[in-house]
């Protein structure tokens, strides 16, 4: 008589889908994160939040983005991506100001590429009501 084996698998819960994190490195799923400034859904509250946005918008090549959060005086016609750029991390390095309660502020990133690092202080404005990025200041 043939021996009977059971076919029976152990079965391990299903693994949650990846839902990919944000660029910006806050540990929120993209979506959740700077998704919902890039859709439009919400405005950055602080000009760290937009800051982190406006990182993620390049990495994504999201112009319109980037141009609707620059300042009337200083923004460009457009935005120039280089297509062979990778951004790899964003390191927030010092803020001033630019909280709910201010009307201007600043923020001292590194943002990492394959191949080197950008370091910048960034100024930010208030334009009727919404935080936009003014200029920024190349260091090291």
């Amino acid at each position: 008589m043939p021996r009977r084996t059971s076919h029976l698998r152990s079965q391990s819960p299903s693994a949650p889908a990846h839902k990919p994190s944000c660029p910006c490195d806050l540990g929120e799923t993209y979506a959740e994160c700077c998704g919902r400034f890039h859709r439009g859904e919400a405005a950055a509250p602080t000009a760290e939040s937009l800051m982190r946005s406006r990182y993620s918008a390049f990495v994504k090549r999201d112009e319109g983005y980037l141009l609707r959060t620059w300042h009337p005086r200083t923004r460009p016609p457009r935005v120039e991506f280089d297509p062979g750029m990778r951004w790899t991390g964003l390191e927030i390095l010092a803020t001033s100001e630019g909280s709910a309660f201010h009307t201007t502020g600043t923020v001292t990133f590194r943002a990492s590429y394959r191949g080197g690092s950008l370091h910048e202080r960034s100024r930010f404005e208030r334009v009727d009501g919404a935080w936009v990025y003014v200029d920024g200041t190349f260091l090291d």
